[in-house]
């Protein structure tokens, strides 16, 4: 048997075709955040959306490295002793899956299959990415870092370590961290144990896991996971656009309460406060409108201030008093650039940065 056999291009799922034993296996491994847990300003670890494409590596901290090579003056390796020794700097990140919304598509991709569950919040505590450059003397041709994990795996016929690369000009940005820390506690296992890159703002698949290399090349890096994978395209063919910054999301914490198996919303006739999160890494949300109707009409939510977190979701709230009947709720997200989520899928073969706004069909009953 082959790689490519192993591990085969991705496709469309059939008209009709049911979720496969395959991507429930993905599904088991791999977590998104329940909607509930927005009510909090941070994401506990366990809660945080997780997405990991081979296996989770098993690194001792003690005996942990990592090498900065390539286009520097002075190669550096250092242990986590040594980075923790440098200034640290905290900065609170909302982080998203890619692929988060892939499942709502129609046709559906074939990959894990999320809905919109996979994001989660944390404060992520490192040490800054340029100052760990500036004492390895990043040369002048230096075009891209590119970043290697210590998890390695088969995909599509590849055989690889998980490696993705930032532009020069973006990796110097202060708020980009080699992290060692969530949530005021060491990395789990799960979120990148001893060292992970932190990249704000961009889709998960940036802040490499794991971290054991860094290396600064003078060209584009053409590494899989940079020019094969995320690239949104709608024929198999092109090459496509990368995936890169997080297009503007409102998340509204599902109303009343679920049915078990069908997750089917119940509230009853009266005041009930909608409230949810928004974000983007682009330009800054500056509106969230609701919709009651299944995006007929629209009303501005109240928008908390940022506190000061310009990578962090920002909490909204909106009355709404049901009568008894039927209604679906949306939520959409407006930036300060104008941005505006659509309420439309934005389709392609991966399955990546479908922020078509949410739908939640809600039931209010009386004598509940």
């Amino acid at each position: 048997m082959t790689l490519e056999q192993i591990s085969p291009p991705g496709r469309l799922a059939e008209a009709g075709e049911q979720i496969s034993a395959q991507e429930l296996a993905l599904a088991a491994r791999n977590h998104g955040m329940p909607l509930e847990a927005m009510r909090a300003d941070l994401t506990p670890p366990g809660l945080h959306y997780l997405l990991i494409h081979y296996d989770i590596p098993f690194l001792e901290a003690a005996a942990w490295r990592f090498a900065v090579t390539g286009l520097v003056g002075r190669p550096l390796t250092l242990d986590l002793a040594a980075l923790k020794a440098m200034p640290a700097r905290t900065v609170r990140v909302t982080m998203e899956c890619a692929g988060n919304g892939r499942a709502r598509l129609e046709p559906r991709p074939v990959s894990q299959p999320w809905l919109v569950e996979a994001v989660g919040t944390a404060d992520w505590t490192g040490v800054p990415l340029r100052d760990v450059l500036a004492a390895a003397d990043l040369g002048p041709d230096a075009v891209e870092l590119v970043f290697t994990g210590a998890d390695h795996g088969v995909e599509r016929g590849v055989e690889q370590d998980y490696q993705r690369s930032l532009t020069v000009a973006d990796a110097l940005d202060q708020d980009v961290l080699l992290a060692y820390s969530m949530n005021g506690s060491d990395l789990a296992p799960q979120h990148g144990h001893p060292v992970r890159l932190i990249a704000p703002g961009w889709y998960g698949m940036a802040s490499v896991k794991w971290l054991v290399g860094i290396e600064a090349v003078g060209a584009p890096f053409t590494g899989f996971q940079q020019a094969v994978a995320y690239r949104v395209r709608r024929d198999p063919h092109e090459a496509g656009t990368p995936v890169t910054r997080i297009a503007p999301r409102a998340l509204m914490i599902p109303p009343g309460f679920p049915d078990f198996m069908s997750r089917a919303r119940v509230v009853r006739p009266g005041p009930v406060v909608l409230e949810g999160r928004a974000w983007s890494g682009r330009s800054p949300v500056e509106r969230v409108e609701i919709s009651v109707d299944d995006g007929r009409t629209w009303a501005t939510a109240a928008l908390d201030p940022s506190g000061g977190h310009r990578w962090a979701w920002r909490r909204w709230s909106l009355p709404w008093s049901p009568s008894p009947g039927e209604y679906v709720l949306s939520a959409r997200a407006i930036t300060a650039d104008g941005e505006e989520q659509p309420v439309d899928q934005a389709w392609n073969r991966g399955g990546f940065a479908n922020n078509a706004a949410q739908r939640i069909p809600v039931t209010c009953l009386t004598g509940v």
